[in-house]
């Protein structure tokens, strides 16, 4: 295929001071890297800050990143602990991810505000539980479900092998149905 080069050669362009090349992929990467940050601490606007922050951290360690392995969960791990950190900083605890599913798809028929109000409630009772989860738990549950990763990816993102995202996950969801008294599947 003509056109874009494989990722891997994008890289190798960035690792040799290609500033073309790095911005092409932060480009790739910019939206799964801010909804990351969005996801654990919960305001765009620190989200923003963070993926900023990571993407500058990010590149000064990419003369460290070993070619030919994915870059993506390299730099979410990257934007994930610039995030923790944020969050720890500003103090952080409640409410991680509230907006987040606010965003209602463009072109869903209006509803009644009977189901507003019982899925605004719902959304927040699992809120709420996702906010007394361990933060190991609660990260591993919002990268693979709220994002979107991998178990795979998880496990690179958060810098811990598969089984132990397998782990954290099994116990979440656990925790998750005891807390909002669901029966198990």
């Amino acid at each position: 295929m003509v056109g874009r080069p494989p990722e891997t050669e994008i890289v190798i362009r960035a690792k040799r001071g290609d500033a073309d090349a790095y911005e092409a992929l932060l480009r790739m990467h910019e939206h799964i890297a801010f909804r990351t940050a969005y996801a654990i601490v919960g305001s765009a606007a620190d989200a923003e800050e963070v993926t900023q922050e990571a993407f500058v951290k990010a590149y000064n360690a990419l003369p460290r990143f070993r070619t030919g392995s994915p870059f993506r969960p390299w730099l979410l791990r990257i934007v994930a602990n610039e995030a923790r950190n944020r969050r720890r900083t500003l103090g952080r605890r409640a409410h991680l991810l509230s907006r987040a599913a606010d965003e209602a798809a463009s072109g869903d028929p209006a509803r009644s505000p009977e189901a507003e109000f019982v899925d605004a409630e719902r959304r927040d009772e699992l809120f709420a539980a996702l906010a007394r989860l361990s933060d190991d738990e609660r990260t591993a549950i919002v990268a693979r479900y709220f994002i979107g990763l991998t178990d795979e990816e998880t496990a690179a993102a958060l810098g811990v092998r598969r089984g132990a995202v397998k782990m954290r996950i099994h116990r979440a969801l656990e925790h998750l149905r005891h807390e909002l008294g669901v029966a198990d599947a």
